[in-house]
């Protein structure tokens, strides 16, 4: 059984602090997503297909069907019916690779982002708003230390 931590020091402190902190905002993530899957009538994977493809056409990175697959951790098989799914509700399409004719890419429909940014768009005005309180040096160390997180819990 793991023991709880007990900090010792101010540090310590803070880093509980924070981490609480990531915790209280990871479960306001949850239930903001619990609620858009359910005003979107999804299921948690196909809003979570979604949210990628949303982050890598900003990036401007091209997704194929396998890159889904990895991304959720899903099998091909259910993959496929993710996709079907989300191409009949009028999502998604999928198109030839621009460079490789054997391949497919997904892309995100006209109605997928105005329904996504329908039901998140007041929310991350809201977060702007919190943004716009702290100095660019502030939000690089918020946003160095977010990734870090993130790669730490991809793996």
């Amino acid at each position: 059984m793991v023991q709880p931590w007990s900090p010792a020091t101010p540090h310590d402190r803070v880093v509980l602090e924070v981490l609480l902190a990531v915790r209280a905002f990871s479960d306001a993530m949850d239930r903001m997503y619990g609620g858009m899957k359910g005003d979107m009538d999804m299921n948690a994977s196909d809003l979570s297909a979604l949210r990628m493809l949303i982050m890598r056409e900003q990036r401007g990175d091209l997704v194929s069907p396998h890159d889904v697959a990895r991304h959720l951790r899903i099998s091909t098989a259910s993959t496929t019916k993710l996709l079907d799914r989300l191409t009949a509700a009028g999502h998604i399409q999928r198109r030839p690779h621009p460079t490789d004719g054997r391949a497919r890419v997904i892309e995100l429909t006209d109605l997928s982002r105005r329904t996504f940014f329908q039901h998140f768009g007041e929310r991350l005005q809201a977060m702007r708003g919190v943004a716009d309180r702290y100095t660019d040096d502030e939000l690089r160390s918020i946003a160095r230390f977010l990734g870090e997180l993130g790669e730490v819990l991809a793996t």
